[in-house]
């Protein structure tokens, strides 16, 4: 496989919300065509990211305790619902963690529709 092939990946594994994995990013689109990369890996628990969903805000969700990311960004927008197997409020340690999330963000990388697939530059 080439290097140009491999920064590829078929617009119709991407519909409107969804999210993929593709090496160490995972990639969306947030619809209309808005796609994104970002590093694969929550700044929480390390979850894997592209198992993720997209939020009515554009936003990527991770799919253990919904800590939410600016995937503009990478920054930590809302830290997470609870903790290892846990779920639920945990209110001064989800605000630590959203700190830690804005200084720690998730790496971030373009994302553009080039004919039937989508390219990461």
């Amino acid at each position: 496989m080439s290097d140009e092939s491999a920064d590829r990946i078929p617009a119709a594994d991407l519909p409107p919300g969804a999210v993929r994995g593709h090496g160490d990013w995972a990639v969306g689109n947030r619809g209309d065509d808005r796609y994104f990369a970002v590093s694969r890996r929550c700044r929480h628990q390390l979850a894997d990211l592209a198992d993720g969903s997209i939020d009515a805000d554009g936003c990527l969700v991770c799919p253990w305790h919904q800590s939410r990311y600016d995937v503009r960004t990478g920054e930590m927008v809302e830290g997470p619902r609870g903790f290892l197997g846990y779920h639920g409020p945990t209110p001064l340690y989800t605000q630590l963690i959203a700190a830690v999330g804005k200084l720690a963000r998730l790496r971030v990388r373009r994302a553009v529709r080039d004919g039937d697939d989508v390219v990461l530059e």
